[in-house]
């Protein structure tokens, strides 16, 4: 794998793109549930926001397992760890859609789970490690972007397979996929045997930074706010603006062109202007689902405001990423396990707290209220670090590797900003 060093401005390297990938797959099952609740309640005889458990069980499994998978496979070799992770993710996934009872469903839903935190919390790591410091948040911000190209491509294209072969189909291609994707990861990333020089004391002992755990706020919170309005987006769009089922996978397009737009906005400016990208992000996606409320009954301004959700939500992933990891120090591949979970934390508290406001008397205008509610709530940890400031006089830690290939005596580095 290239050093850090090699690595020249403006250019990424390769298995940056490969890890991409990867993270396209993650986040195409991670998401594609909220598109296949009306097929998945019906063919599991649970309701819909029963079925909504099952948005919420990948979350805890990613809270969870994101850190625990992080800290397990610290000393593995990068490349079979990321092999092993889709490995998993791929019986999960088969496990899921031969079984016809929704406890199984849910439990193969938390075990993919804990297989998308390791593929995560090592995969991170490795791109901003091959991209090097100045690449970093790029490099961050095109690996979310194959979460948020699963919701251009993934979700809505999960959705209509869905509604014409149901939900099984869905699930059946990504267990393909995923295992194509391992075979692809052996033939890019160089086969390492990493041997970390920072030990798993050092690693927790490193997250003592108060400014991580604002940035790890902020990262729960505005993802929990834009995901809480999300996971029920179809029955706003069904039943309030009157988009009719066949077409919603189409109005989920949008939600993905807004993530995807927004993770290459925040990948651009996040690394000159944080606080400014953050703060003025977070206002808007606040503003945008206040207005969702009153402004979807009419399917084009319910559209539009979806897409405007997620341009300005996502702007903000990539930004408190990169901080989280520039405010970690000594402990790269721990706190990028523990900002997915961050980010999981708020999906799952999100997804929760808006199905019980589907069934209150707010009804389908009550996900995008909760949403709003804790989108606002963002603001206080960003403030906060806006005061604090966030230059950082973190060292680069090295990360000893024997490579197969040539240069195998030169470390690669972990980047951190100053």
């Amino acid at each position: 794998m290239p050093s850090a060093s090699g690595t020249t401005p403006g250019k990424l390297p390769l298995v940056v793109w490969v890890l991409a990938a990867g993270t396209f797959l993650m986040g195409t099952t991670e998401f594609v549930v909220a598109g296949l609740l009306p097929e998945l309640s019906g063919d599991l005889g649970v309701s819909v926001s029963h079925a909504g458990l099952l948005i919420t069980a990948f979350a805890i499994g990613m809270i969870v397992g994101s850190p625990t998978m992080a800290l397990a496979t610290l000393r593995l070799p990068q490349r079979r760890t990321l092999i092993l992770a889709l490995t998993v993710f791929a019986i999960g996934h088969v496990v899921a859609a031969l079984s016809t009872s929704f406890s199984i469903v849910l439990i193969a839903r938390v075990v993919t789970a804990l297989a998308t935190g390791a593929f995560w919390s090592v995969g991170g790591v490795v791109a901003t490690t091959a991209a090097g410091p100045q690449n970093a948040t790029r490099a961050i911000g095109v690996m979310i972007g194959g979460l948020t190209l699963a919701n251009v491509i993934g979700v809505p294209v999960g959705s209509l397979v869905g509604q014409l072969t149901g939900w099984r189909g869905p699930f059946w291609a990504l267990a393909v996929l995923s295992g194509l994707a391992a075979v692809c990861i052996g033939r890019f990333i160089p086969a390492t045997e990493q041997r970390a020089e920072v030990s798993v004391r050092a690693e927790v002992r490193a997250l003592r930074q108060g400014r991580l755990w604002l940035a790890l706020a902020a990262a729960m919170l505005i993802m929990g706010g834009v995901l809480a309005a999300y996971s029920y987006i179809t029955p706003l769009l069904t039943e309030r603006a009157g988009i009719p089922e066949s077409l919603v996978p189409l109005a989920l397009i949008a939600f993905g062109a807004g993530a995807l737009g927004g993770t290459t906005i925040g990948g651009r400016l996040g690394d000159r202007r944080p606080m400014a990208t953050t703060l003025t992000a977070t206002t808007s996606t606040t503003l945008f689902l206040l207005l969702l409320i009153p402004l979807s009954a009419n399917p084009v301004t319910a559209v539009a405001l979806v897409f405007l959700m997620a341009l300005a939500g996502f702007t903000v992933n990539p930004v408190v990423t990169a901080l989280a990891m520039r405010f970690a120090g000594d402990a790269p591949t721990l706190t990028s396990a523990l900002t997915t979970s961050a980010f999981n934390v708020g999906i799952a508290a999100g997804s929760a707290i808006a199905g019980t406001a589907l069934e209150s008397s707010l009804g389908v205008t009550g996900p995008p209220l909760v949403g709003a509610v804790i989108a606002a709530l963002t603001l206080l940890p960003l403030v906060a670090l806006a005061v604090r400031g966030t230059s950082s006089t973190s060292r680069i830690v090295a990360q000893r590797t024997v490579a197969d290939t040539a240069r195998c005596d030169e470390p690669a580095q972990v980047p951190t900003h100053r």
